[in-house]
């Protein structure tokens, strides 16, 4: 599926249509005027983030009730979650469903609580099998197939995986998941990165491949290992690392782990040691 994606911080809903913006004269009477009208003042208010829309509504009574327009959170649930499937009476039964007593600024709330404590669990599942210091590719690939059926977006990995107080295998996670199933373009990716201060965290991943046949003679497995940044994942530098990440241990790899790269040891990109007989 196509996705329009926007730089951060520089996102914009989807366009709103203008019959979107009439507000109920009964309303006006009861508050204040805007010092614009109010058909400017949405259309501006839909140009603002959450937060910065949080902020804007807690000027007034009316700010407060313009930011809460189901036509502004509408457009910021489906910005946040493209491929969210909702449902409009006839969808299928894996659509989700916004209960009709329920505003669509309410029902954004329940989604990031919800995107907030699947997060959790996945940072809780990275970390405890991560804590014998490496993390074994069926449990990475595991980890990662959860991002994708929680339906996971762009937003959610900034705000919850690419935290510099996580283990960088979780960033690495978001990284790769942001890059292979949501088709992030590299320069918001790089961004991001560089906007959380993660982009020059390490990361070794070490995979074992069988051995080759000679003269009849089948050679000792070869273990290669990668140490890199964050930032040259998503500069491309590493796509043989993705590629083993992402097809595990098959056919002539026999075993694929990831851990934290150790600071102390000098930068190398390949080395054939510690064979196995």
């Amino acid at each position: 599926m196509t996705t329009r994606w926007k730089e951060e911080k520089a996102e914009s809903p989807q366009t709103l249509k203008s019959n979107a913006f009439s507000f109920q004269s009964s309303k006006q009477n009861k508050m204040s005027p805007l010092p614009v009208p109010e058909d400017i003042a949405l259309q501006i208010a839909s140009f603002l983030q959450v937060p910065d829309l949080c902020s804007l509504a807690s000027c007034s009574r009316l700010w407060r009730e313009l930011c809460g327009s189901d036509c502004i959170w509408e457009s910021l649930v489906r910005d946040r979650w493209p491929s969210l499937e909702l449902s409009d009476g006839s969808s299928s039964s894996s659509a989700i469903k916004k209960p009709m007593s329920m505003g669509w600024r309410c029902f954004y709330m329940e989604l990031h609580n919800e995107k907030a404590a699947c997060a959790t669990l996945v940072v809780q599942f990275v970390e405890t099998c991560s804590s014998s210091v490496s993390l074994e590719v069926g449990e990475y690939q595991k980890a990662m197939h959860d991002l994708h059926a929680m339906q996971f977006g762009y937003q959610d990995v900034q705000m919850f995986l690419f935290k510099p107080e996580l283990t960088v295998l979780v960033n690495l996670l978001g990284l790769h998941y942001c890059m292979n199933w949501l088709r992030v373009p590299a320069n918001c990716v790089l961004k991001a990165l560089e906007s959380r201060k993660i982009s020059e965290r390490q990361v070794c991943v070490k995979w074992w491949k069988l051995g080759r046949w000679s003269h009849g003679f089948r050679m000792r497995d070869e273990l290669l290992s990668r140490q890199f940044t964050l930032i040259d994942v998503g500069l491309a530098k590493q796509e043989e690392v993705l590629a083993v990440l992402y097809r595990g241990a098959i056919h002539e790899v026999l075993r694929v782990q990831i851990c934290v790269a150790d600071p102390s040891s000098p930068s190398w990109s390949c080395q054939s040691a510690h064979r196995r007989g």
